[in-house]
C-alpha cells in the first residue's frame, strides 16, 4: 500500500486496510474474474495503484468501473475493455472466458501467456500466484479436451481480459496484505452456455473440473454463475471453505455480475478482516486402525495424504483384538478434502473402514517466510501471538536438503535458520 496518499481520508483508509490480513468470499451467486477484482476495488483497493501495477504486463486495456445496484445492494461492476481489430474497444463479454481450445489458430497458447507473466516486472508473490492460476485453468481445459497443457490456446480477447482479471486479482490480494483466504460453498447455476466449442451444459466442463473437491450448492438460476477464470481463482487462492471464520471485520466489498433475475443479487461479497491472536476453524478427522499393514508402506501413505491436502498425519501404536499389534492412523484435513483423503486411505492402506468426524480447532496465526542463511534460503514457519511473532520453526525438508548440499550437520542448518529468522523479526 506504499502508493496511498499519506494525508486526509486516503491515509485513514490506508491505515484501515493495512489492518486486514484475511479475506472471506461469500460466493452465494458464484464468482467470475471481473466480479472478484471489482469486489477488491470496492473493498478499498485503490484503482490508481491497480492500474500502475498492471502496466508492466504490457496488455492494452481500459478499466471501466461503475457503481450499480443488484437487488437492494450497491456494488461495483467492472468492464475490462481490450482493443480488437476494426474497433476501438470491446466490452468484456460473458463468453470471453470460454475461448480455450486445443490448437486454436487465432488464440494465444498457455505457454505464451505464462511467458508474458514471467517477463513482466511483477512482485514475485503476484507473478507466482498468477502463473499458478493460469496453470490450473490450462490443465483443466487440457483434461476436458483430452490434450496436453502446451496445446491449450485461449481466444485472443478472452486471453487479454483474463490476464487483467487474474493478474489484477493477485495484485489486489498482495496490496491489501491478505495472507489467508476462505470461501463459502459456491452457488452453481444450471442450463447451457454458448462457447467457442458450441453450446455446452452448465457448469462449463472446465469450470466443473476446477471445482472438483470444492463444496458447491445450487444457486437455483438458469445461467452461468461461475466462469472458468473464477473457478481457477477459487482453486488457487482459497485456503479453506466454510462459513465466515472468526475475525475482526475491517471492510466489506461487493463485486457485481451482470443484472440477472434470481432469488439473490448477482454479486460476490468479500469480507476483509483481521486475524486476532487466536482464531478458530473446522477440520475433518479421519481415523482407521490397521493390524495387517506393512510398516514400510506408511511413509508412502503419508506422502500421498499430504499431497492431497492433509494438514497432519499421525501414527499410534495399538494393541488390538486377539492381542494383535497394530497402528492407529489419524488424518487432519479441511472438510472439503474428506472424500479425497478417505480414498487415499482405502487405496494405499489395508483399511476397510474409516471413521470421520469434524472438530472445532483453535489456532495461533502462522505464516511461512524465507530467510537467507549461509546454507541458502530456508523456509521458516513464524507463529504469532498477542503482540506479534512469538516463535519460529524452520521447515525440516528445506534444512535436510541444505544439510546434504553443504555436507553440514542438520542441527547447524536449523540453528542458522532460527537465528536468521529471529534477526529478521527482531526477536530476542
Amino acid at each position: 500500500m506504499s502508493r496511498l496518499s499519506s494525508t486526509g481520508s486516503s491515509a485513514r483508509a490506508g491505515s484501515r486496510l493495512r489492518a486486514m490480513d484475511r479475506l472471506h468470499l461469500d460466493a452465494f451467486s458464484g464468482i467470475a474474474g471481473n466480479m472478484f477484482l471489482a469486489a477488491l476495488l470496492d473493498l478499498g483497493l485503490p484503482r490508481r495503484v491497480l492500474e500502475a501495477d498492471l502496466e508492466p504486463l504490457g496488455v492494452p486495456h481500459r478499466l471501466v468501473l461503475r457503481k450499480v445496484k443488484r437487488g437492494a445492494l450497491t456494488a461495483r461492476y467492472l468492464d475490462v475493455q481490450v482493443p480488437v481489430p476494426g474497433k476501438k474497444t470491446r466490452m468484456r463479454s460473458a463468453g470471453a472466458a470460454h475461448g480455450a481450445a486445443p490448437g486454436h489458430a487465432h488464440g494465444r497458447s498457455h505457454q505464451d501467456i505464462a511467458k508474458q507473466i514471467a517477463k513482466a516486472k511483477l512482485v514475485p508473490e503476484v507473478r507466482d500466484r498468477a502463473l499458478a492460476i493460469f496453470e490450473a485453468l490450462g490443465r483443466a481445459e487440457a483434461r476436458v479436451h483430452g490434450t496436453k497443457l502446451e496445446n491449450v490456446h485461449f481466444h485472443e480477447v478472452g486471453a487479454a481480459d483474463a490476464l487483467i482479471d487474474v493478474v489484477g486479482a493477485c495484485i489486489g490480494l498482495h496490496r491489501l496484505g491478505i495472507r489467508s483466504v476462505s470461501a463459502s460453498p459456491v452457488g452453481l447455476g444450471h442450463g447451457t452456455v454458448l462457447t467457442a466449442h458450441g453450446r455446452l451444459p452448465l457448469p462449463a466442463p472446465a469450470t466443473l473440473e476446477l471445482l472438483t473437491g470444492i463444496p458447491t450448492v445450487p444457486a437455483h438460476v438458469e445461467w452461468e454463475t461461475v466462469t472458468p477464470t473464477g473457478a481457477a481463482i477459487l482453486r488457487t487462492v482459497v485456503d479453506s471453505f466454510g462459513p465466515l471464520p472468526a475475525m475482526t471485520i475491517v471492510a466489506i466489498g461487493h463485486g457485481a455480475g451482470r443484472e440477472r433475475p434470481g432469488p439473490l443479487p448477482n454479486l460476490l461479497r468479500v469480507v476483509g478482516g483481521r486475524q486476532d491472536a487466536t482464531s478458530s476453524d473446522r477440520v475433518v478427522v479421519l481415523e482407521t486402525n490397521l493390524d495387517d499393514q506393512n510398516p514400510e508402506h506408511f511413509e508412502y501413505l503419508m506422502e500421498r495424504l499430504f499431497e492431497a491436502g492433509a494438514l497432519d498425519v499421525s501414527l499410534q501404536h495399538l494393541q488390538m483384538k486377539k492381542n494383535r499389534p497394530g497402528f492407529g492412523v489419524r488424518v487432519l484435513g479441511r472438510p472439503s478434502d474428506r472424500v479425497a483423503l478417505s480414498q487415499i486411505l482405502f487405496a494405499e492402506s489395508t483399511a476397510i473402514g474409516v471413521r470421520v468426524c469434524e472438530w472445532d480447532r483453535i489456532v495461533l496465526p502462522r505464516e511461512i517466510r524465507r530467510v537467507k542463511t549461509r546454507f541458502g534460503q530456508i523456509r521458516v514457519k513464524v507463529i504469532g501471538g498477542d503482540e506479534g511473532p512469538r516463535a519460529v520453526s524452520p521447515e525440516y525438508d528445506d534444512c535436510k536438503r541444505a544439510a546434504r548440499r553443504h555436507q553440514a550437520p542438520i542441527r547447524e542448518v536449523v540453528r542458522a535458520a532460527e537465528d536468521a529468522a529471529r534477526e529478521a523479526l527482531g526477536l530476542d
